[in-house]
């Protein structure tokens, strides 16, 4: 991990040393196909109701309806269907240059998120030197016994990891919440949820990873 993490700051000093940009410029920026319901001109009317004051909702290209939720200088919440939403944040690196987080949350019927990274300029960038995803095992309480015949029947329900990621915009952290239990019938969810943290896993971001 540690090779992994010198490598990627290479990689970083060599990333060219651009303008700085801002959230709206990132967003009004991105790749049609990146976002198929907007193209660029929509997002763009977007940002100019969302600073204008007035409600950053439009119908967009499937029918739907998209909204701008929030937007900062470095990050932006937009919902762009009714089961899907999108978060961004610039992350600053340790050589004046950033690049973009960005998770694309479906609740289908439970919430789970992607997280991708990509330079300003939207080349893609590998997620494991960045972040390291949390697991089902995180969420699991200290001091469980999970020798216990009941614990693990109880937590055998838990057979995949539904996680939903959610950047913050006052600060540089991103939280990971587990959705899984929200998938299980009541009476399964009842069994798991006393052998589970009730707080996210939260990350920080320190100039070249979430850690």
């Amino acid at each position: 991990m540690k090779r992994m993490s010198i490598l990627f700051f290479l990689f970083a000093c060599m990333i060219p040393r651009l303008f700085a940009q801002d959230m709206a410029t990132v967003f009004v920026s991105i790749p049609d196909s990146f976002i198929p319901q907007l193209e660029s001109e929509w997002r763009k009317d977007l940002v100019d109701l969302y600073t204008s004051g007035k409600e950053a909702k439009l119908q967009n290209m499937m029918g739907g309806e998209s909204e701008l939720k929030k937007l900062t200088p470095d990050f932006i919440s937009l919902r762009s269907t009714e089961r899907t939403t999108i978060e961004m944040k610039l992350l600053p690196l340790i050589n004046n240059t950033h690049i973009i987080c960005m998770i694309t949350t479906v609740e289908g019927p439970v919430a789970d998120s992607r997280v991708v990274f990509y330079t300003t300029e939207w080349e893609r960038l590998e997620t494991s030197g960045l972040l390291s995803p949390v697991t089902g095992e995180w969420f699991v309480r200290e001091g469980v016994d999970l020798t216990q015949e009941d614990v693990y029947y109880a937590l055998a329900h838990l057979d995949m990891d539904l996680i939903r990621y959610e950047l913050h915009p006052e600060d540089q952290t991103l939280s990971a919440y587990y959705m899984t239990p929200l998938y299980l019938s009541k009476e399964d969810r009842e069994k798991v949820l006393p052998y589970l943290k009730e707080e996210p896993k939260v990350y920080t971001w320190e100039k070249i990873q979430f850690k």
